[in-house]
C-alpha cells in the first residue's frame, strides 16, 4: 500500500517534485498537504486541469489528442529523417519498450491529483458553500472519467485507481469493458449532477460532462459491444456505480440522448457562422493585412473591399469574411459560441519550469502549433516565401488521403466544402515557395492549418507568431516565439460533436445538416452558395464522412474509427482505411519522385488488427507492477513487426 499526495500546485507556479521508483509510478511523495489539511481547494482544482497542458505542450508522443490523430489515416508520421518516434506511431510500432511511457504515467498523476481533490473537499466542512463545494467536487470527477477514459483508450485493461490510498485490489489490472468505463460513466454522471450549467472558460460545466457521457458511451458500446452502427438498432445499459451524487443503475442509450438534448434545449451553445472564425490564421491582424491598401481610390471602397497594400502580403483564403467573424473577435475563436471545453494557453511557459511527467517547460503553450508547423530551414520559412504561415517541427503532415477522399466527396456531390481549405494548407498552389526539405520524409504535398503557426508583416521576425501584436503581449515568456507563442485553444469538446452525436444516436438528420450546411457555406448570408442546400439523411456512412472533414486534426478520428470497427473485429472500417495510405505518393529527403507510401514492418491492416489500436504498456512499468500489469496483445517486442525499422 501507498500514498500519493499532491503537493500544493498553484497555476502558475512551478512546483519541483521528488523522484520516485515504486509500483505504478504516478505521483510523488513529497508531503507538503494532506486531504486533512489542504484548504486551498482552488488551487488543488487547477493542479488538476494542468496536467493537460502538461501533456499538450510536450513532444510528439505524449500528447493523447496528437497521438491519435498521427494514429489515423488523416496523418502520416512525417518529419525529419531521425524523428523516429512519431513515425513509429503511424506505423504502429515502437521504438524502445518504453516509447509510450511518458503519457502513461502523467495521465495516472492526472487521476491521482483528481482523487485527492475529491477527498480533500469530502473532508472538508462546506456549511453554507454546498454550491462551491458541489462545483469543485463535480470538477474532480469530471477529470478523473476523462484522465481514465484516456488512459484505457491508448492502453485498453491497466489499474483502477479511485483513491489516493492505493490498495493492493487498486494494483490489479481492470477490465476496460465491465469495470473501467461503468466508472469512467459514474464519474461523468456524478459531474452532471453536481456541476453548474453555468459556462465558466477553461472549466467544466453540467453540459460538458453531458457531453463527455455521449463520448465514452459510443466509444463504449461501439468498440467494446460491437454495435459499429447507433444510427439503427439498441444499444446494450451500462453499469453506474454509487457515488457522491449518484446512486447505483444504468446509463441507457435513451439517459445519452436525453443529455444531448439537454445540451441543445438549454446549453445556449450555436455553430459560428463561420468555419474559419474557430482558428487562428483568421485573426484580424492577418485580415487586416490582406485590406491595407492606403491610395487614394482604394480609401473610397469600404475596407471589406480593398486590397493590400503593394509591396506587402494578403492572405488570400480570409479576405471574404466579414471582420466581425475573424478568430480575435468577440464570440469568435478562444471563448467561441461553440467551445464547450477546451484546453487553455497563456503567455507564462518557461525553460526554468523543467521538465518532469508533471511538469513541461512549454505546457502554457499550445506546441502542437510547432509540431505541425511547416518544415522549413533558412530562408524557406521567411514571409517571402511561406505567408502567413511559418516554420514548425512539420511532422504529422496530413495523409494523401484525407485529401483525395475529401476532393472525391466534394466531386461526387457537385459542391465545395470550405472546411478542406479550412482544414489544410495545399503547400504546392497555396505557398508561395514552399521547398521540400532535404532532411524531411513522408511528406504528402498538404500541411495542418488549423493549428500552424502563423506570422504577420508586422511581425519583428519571419519567425514570430501573430500573438507578439496581439493586445497586451509584452515579450516571449520562453524567449522564443516559434516555440513558446502559441495560445490558440485545442478544443476537447465542440458544440458540431454534439449535434453530430445526437443524429448518430437518435437517426435524426437536423444536428448532421447543420453542420454541414456551416462546412459548406450555408450561414455566410449574402456569401453563401446560389444552389439550394440538398439535405442528406443520417446514414453511418454520412456521419463517418461529415465527422471526419468536420473534427479533422482535433484528435477525434482514431477513436471513432476504432468504434465504427469493434474489438477484435478482422477486415472492419479501421483497417480498411488505414491501409487505403499503403501507395500513396510522398517526398522524402526533398524528391518529390520518391516513390509510394509503404509500412514500416508488414501492413497497416495487421498491425490494427494486431493491436486493436492499443499501444504498448511501458515495459519499465510492467515490470514495476510485479506481474499484476500485462502487455497488450499485438506487442510482444521480440516479434520484428512490433518494432521500428529505418526507411529512410
Amino acid at each position: 500500500m501507498k500514498k500519493y499526495i499532491l503537493s500544493t500546485v498553484a497555476l502558475l507556479s512551478a512546483v519541483s517534485f521528488t523522484a520516485c521508483d515504486d509500483m505504478l509510478d504516478t505521483e510523488p511523495r513529497k508531503t507538503e498537504a494532506t486531504p486533512e489539511t489542504f484548504t486551498d481547494v482552488e488551487a488543488l482544482n487547477a493542479g488538476t486541469y494542468s496536467i493537460m497542458n502538461v501533456l499538450a505542450g510536450r513532444d510528439a508522443t505524449s500528447f493523447p489528442l496528437f497521438m491519435w490523430e498521427i494514429m489515423s489515416d488523416n496523418c502520416y508520421g512525417s518529419g525529419g529523417l531521425q524523428d523516429d518516434e512519431v513515425k513509429s506511431l503511424h506505423h504502429l510500432v515502437e521504438t524502445r519498450v518504453d516509447q509510450y511511457e511518458t503519457p502513461f504515467i502523467t495521465l495516472y498523476g492526472g487521476v491521482a491529483r483528481a482523487n485527492t481533490q475529491i477527498e480533500t473537499i469530502l473532508n472538508l466542512d462546506w456549511t453554507g458553500k454546498d454550491a462551491k463545494r458541489n462545483q469543485l467536487l463535480g470538477e474532480g470527477y469530471f477529470m478523473r472519467g476523462l484522465y481514465n477514459l484516456w488512459l484505457t483508450q491508448m492502453y485498453g485493461d491497466v489499474p483502477l485507481i479511485t483513491a489516493s490510498l492505493v490498495t493492493p485490489e487498486m494494483e490489479e489490472e481492470a477490465d476496460a469493458e465491465n469495470v473501467i468505463f461503468p466508472q469512467i460513466l459514474t464519474d461523468f454522471v456524478a459531474a452532471k449532477n453536481l456541476l453548474s450549467a453555468t459556462k465558466s472558460s477553461g472549466h467544466a460545466n453540467k453540459f460538458v460532462a453531458e457531453a463527455f457521457i455521449a463520448r465514452a458511451y459510443m466509444f463504449w458500446a461501439g468498440f467494446h459491444k460491437g454495435v459499429t452502427d447507433l444510427t439503427k438498432g439498441s444499444a446494450p445499459e451500462i453499469e453506474i456505480f454509487e457515488s457522491e451524487g449518484t446512486s447505483a443503475g444504468t446509463l441507457s442509450k435513451q439517459d445519452v440522448i436525453d443529455c444531448l438534448n439537454d445540451i441543445i434545449a438549454n446549453g445556449g451553445y450555436d455553430l459560428c457562422d463561420d468555419y474559419r472564425s474557430l482558428w487562428q490564421y483568421s485573426n484580424s491582424l492577418l485580415w487586416d493585412e490582406a485590406h491595407d491598401a492606403d491610395d487614394a481610390e482604394s480609401m473610397k471602397l469600404p475596407v471589406e473591399e480593398r486590397g493590400n497594400k503593394e509591396g506587402t502580403h494578403a492572405y488570400e483564403f480570409i479576405a471574404d469574411m466579414e471582420r466581425k467573424n475573424c478568430f480575435d473577435q468577440p464570440g469568435m475563436g478562444n471563448g467561441n459560441t461553440e467551445e464547450l471545453f477546451q484546453i487553455q494557453f497563456m503567455n507564462a511557459s518557461a525553460w526554468a519550469i523543467g521538465d518532469t511527467y508533471y511538469t513541461n517547460s512549454r505546457q502554457y503553450s499550445c506546441y502542437v502549433s510547432c509540431f505541425w508547423g511547416l518544415r522549413c530551414n533558412g530562408t524557406n520559412g521567411d514571409r517571402d516565401h511561406t505567408y502567413p504561415f511559418n516554420q514548425g517541427w512539420g511532422q504529422g503532415t496530413p495523409s494523401v488521403n484525407i485529401w483525395d477522399d475529401w476532393t472525391t466527396a466534394e466531386n461526387k456531390g457537385s459542391y465545395t466544402d470550405m472546411r478542406k481549405l479550412g482544414s489544410l494548407i495545399n503547400c504546392v498552389t497555396e505557398l508561395k515557395d514552399y521547398t521540400f526539405e532535404k532532411d524531411d520524409c513522408e511528406e504528402s504535398g498538404y500541411s495542418v492549418k488549423k493549428f500552424n503557426s502563423v506570422c504577420l508583416d508586422a511581425c519583428a521576425k519571419s519567425l514570430d507568431t501573430w500573438w507578439t501584436k496581439a493586445p497586451g503581449y509584452s515579450k516571449s515568456s520562453l524567449d522564443n516565439s516559434m516555440q513558446g507563442d502559441h495560445f490558440e485553444d485545442f478544443y476537447l469538446m465542440r458544440y458540431a460533436d454534439v449535434l453530430l452525436m445526437h443524429s448518430e444516436l437518435t437517426g435524426d438528420a437536423k444536428g448532421l445538416n447543420d453542420v454541414r450546411k456551416r462546412g459548406l457555406g450555408y450561414r455566410l448570408g449574402d456569401k453563401a452558395p446560389e444552389a439550394e442546400y440538398v439535405e442528406i439523411p443520417a446514414t453511418l456512412e454520412n456521419i463517418q464522412n461529415e465527422r471526419r472533414w468536420e473534427f479533422a486534426f482535433e484528435g477525434i478520428r482514431f477513436n471513432d474509427m476504432r468504434r465504427w470497427t469493434g474489438k477484435g473485429n478482422k477486415g472492419g472500417y479501421a483497417s480498411k482505411m488505414l491501409q487505403a495510405q499503403e501507395g500513396k505518393p510522398i517526398t522524402v529527403k526533398g524528391n518529390r519522385n520518391y516513390g509510394l507510401l509503404k509500412h514500416m514492418t508488414c501492413s497497416w491492416t495487421e498491425r490494427y488488427e494486431a493491436t486493436d489500436g492499443y499501444l504498448s504498456k511501458p515495459q519499465n512499468q510492467i515490470n514495476l507492477m510485479n506481474g499484476k500489469l500485462t502487455q497488450n496483445a499485438g506487442w510482444d517486442a521480440s516479434d520484428s513487426k512490433t518494432q521500428y525499422q529505418t526507411l529512410y
